[in-house]
């Protein structure tokens, strides 16, 4: 099963920032993600992502790869399962988020380690629907796991 989340600044925040604010919660966010991608590839556990996950968020791959090698963490929070990814793969980019739910949703952010969220949307297996997140639910859930897991970088 796959799970993730992030939340320094709530959406309204974002859309009240300056300019100049927003390009600095920009660069905060982009060191944040590379902060943890580095944490990840030096501390992740191997693992793997399955064709289907990859080709429903829009990781690119080979026909022949059944199965995407990366580093990931994972920690289960009372009924919360939370894993983030980075490929093993030095040429692909992403840094996946995964939020599983008690509920059974999932939850997905994709992000590259320099350009932020990508994509974002939910599962919910037991209704055979996946849909993607409106932008500032979007935003929120990625912002609160990105800050999730920058807090378990410092921890370890």
């Amino acid at each position: 099963m796959i799970a993730a989340a992030f939340a320094a600044t709530t959406a309204g925040e974002v859309a009240a920032l300056s300019r100049g604010e927003g390009d600095s919660l920009v660069a905060l966010e982009a060191a944040s993600l590379r902060s943890i991608a580095a944490w990840l590839k030096h501390s992740g556990r191997d693992g793997y992502l399955a064709a289907e996950v990859a080709d429903a968020i829009g990781i690119p791959r080979s026909r022949s790869e059944e199965l995407l090698e990366a580093k990931q963490r994972g920690f289960r929070n009372g009924d919360v399962l939370r894993i983030a990814q980075v490929p093993a793969n030095e040429k692909r980019d992403f840094l996946l988020f995964m939020v599983q739910r008690p509920d059974g949703e999932v939850y997905f952010y994709l992000s590259g380690v320099r350009e932020g969220l990508r994509k974002a949307f939910v599962s919910i297996p037991g209704k055979g629907v996946v849909a993607p997140l409106g932008a500032d639910e979007a935003q929120s859930g990625f912002q609160h796991e990105v800050q999730y897991w920058q807090d378990k970088t410092a921890l370890n």
